[in-house]
């Protein structure tokens, strides 16, 4: 068997694309996305994502603000600038990248940022309307992951599936999407006993522990579709390379899906956050988007 590749390039182009149609159809009633990023220090993998989500994000028609401080900003300092942010008209959605530096308290400063400009649905009462199902803003990352087990056109309902990491960015929120669509969840992390045997029986795994090449291919039921969340950086013949969480080239002989890194989660994240922007924007005007806006992406 040799897995269906699921290009995440590809699809986030589309998704992207449908954004922008939609950002055209708000203009025209007189509304205008905008997303402000903050970054906070002078990490070069964060300052490069930060800056190719504020290019895409111009490149379809959404103002695009960036605020870039230095890392001994205080946490007093920061916040005053979200909640200028949150003032301001002419922003629909304020992102600010994580990690925080140690002296500031991430949960303050997300749950700083007002419900209704939140693009990542880190916000306390987003990610409570999710885990209740009711309707909410949903964190990019888990909403990628799950566009891309739609584009496989195969019915989730009734499926194993686990989740290799808690994180409330990834792990969390992608156990309640799945379980929206009736599969049946395990979440495993550091303390799980056995974990490649629970793994072994799922149909779905989402690997978001951050260790490269952690899941093996010994660990795959034949057949499971594959999402890598992870993103790490090693030295790979002397070069610096990028490899995910999985075993890639020993796992896509098992797997019947599986998403490659890079190319795979990461570019459907970030056109998951502009789609929250222009959700965010819609709603902050009160216009209803047309019902089929992003059907495409979805069962």
């Amino acid at each position: 068997m040799k897995a269906k590749i699921i290009n995440g390039k590809e699809i986030a182009i589309k998704l992207r694309e449908q954004v922008a149609n939609v950002v055209v159809n708000l203009n025209k009633k007189g509304a205008y996305p905008g997303l402000a990023t903050i970054l906070v220090g002078k990490d070069p993998a964060s300052s490069v994502y930060v800056s190719n989500k504020s290019r895409l994000a111009k490149e379809i028609g959404i103002n695009s603000f960036q605020y870039d401080l230095d890392d001994t900003v205080s946490e007093e300092d920061l916040i005053k600038l979200i909640n200028q942010l949150n003032n301001n008209n002419k922003i629909d959605g304020i992102l600010v990248q994580l990690p925080l530096p140690k002296h500031i308290n991430t949960d303050i400063i997300l749950d700083t940022i007002k419900p209704n400009k939140d693009v990542d649905g880190f916000h306390t009462l987003n990610a409570g309307n999710l885990y209740l199902n009711r309707k909410s803003i949903v964190p990019c990352t888990p909403l990628g992951c799950l566009i891309m087990l739609n584009s496989l056109n195969i019915s989730l309902k009734g499926l194993r599936a686990v989740i290799i990491g808690r994180s409330n960015i990834v792990g969390k929120p992608m156990s309640q999407l799945l379980l929206r669509e009736n599969c049946t969840i395990t979440v495993v992390h550091s303390h799980t006993k056995n974990i490649q045997h629970i793994v072994k029986e799922s149909d779905i795994v989402v690997a978001a522990v951050g260790i490269p090449n952690y899941v093996k291919s010994s660990w795959i039921k034949p057949g499971a579709v594959i999402i890598d969340v992870g993103i790490n950086r090693i030295l790979k013949n002397g070069k610096p390379s990028l490899v995910g969480d999985v075993d890639f080239d020993k796992i896509k002989n098992i797997a019947s899906a599986i998403t490659p890194v890079p190319g795979g989660v990461g570019p459907m994240t970030i056109a998951c956050l502009l789609m929250n922007t222009v959700l965010q924007c819609s709603a902050n005007n009160n216009i209803d988007l047309e019902e089929n806006s992003f059907k495409d992406f979805f069962i």
